[in-house]
């Protein structure tokens, strides 16, 4: 899967959708929040898959495998606060101008309801507050049979990008 999506409201630039890269590309770089983003990460070591990002929602997905199962395999929640937080802050990299800004993780919480052995979660984080400095994400993760496997809520800091040095 490539496809490309405008994000950024100010930015105008484009987020890089592949299989296994997720970047953002401005002006022929390829940067995510400001940093040069490397083709493995996370996302890419637990499967999670950007399925959509509009404004202010973002669905993405991740298997329950070998990558995501806790020793006695089920989806280990770390597993779940990991996609959650990935769709969170995809989001908020959409809604932001990101030759100004970064934005990180700041606080997250999850509870975890049901169990999962096997198959595939899909995270739909939706923005219920977009401030100029934090936003906050409520992220439901639910299986193939749309049951809520996680609630979460991420809380991601909006800060002003710092220049490098023109020494």
């Amino acid at each position: 899967m490539i496809s490309y999506l405008p994000i950024g409201k100010k930015a105008g630039g484009l987020l890089l959708l592949k299989k296994d890269y997720i970047g953002i590309e401005f002006k022929n770089e390829n940067i995510f929040g400001g940093l040069q983003m490397r083709h493995i990460g996370l996302h890419q070591s637990l499967g999670i898959e950007l399925v959509e990002i509009g404004d202010g929602r973002v669905t993405a997905t991740m298997p329950v495998d070998e990558r995501t199962r806790q020793p006695y395999g089920y989806l280990h929640g770390g597993a779940s606060v990991a996609l959650a937080e990935t769709a969170a802050s995809v989001g908020t990299a959409a809604l932001i101008d990101l030759e100004k800004e970064v934005c990180f993780g700041l606080e997250i919480n999850a509870n975890h309801v049901r169990p999962k052995r096997g198959g595939l979660v899909t995270a739909i984080a939706e923005a219920v507050h977009r401030g100029k400095t934090t936003m906050v994400w409520d992220i439901r993760i639910k299986d193939e049979e749309n049951r809520l496997i996680c609630i979460s809520r991420c809380t991601v800091a909006i800060v002003p990008k710092e220049l490098p040095s023109q020494e």
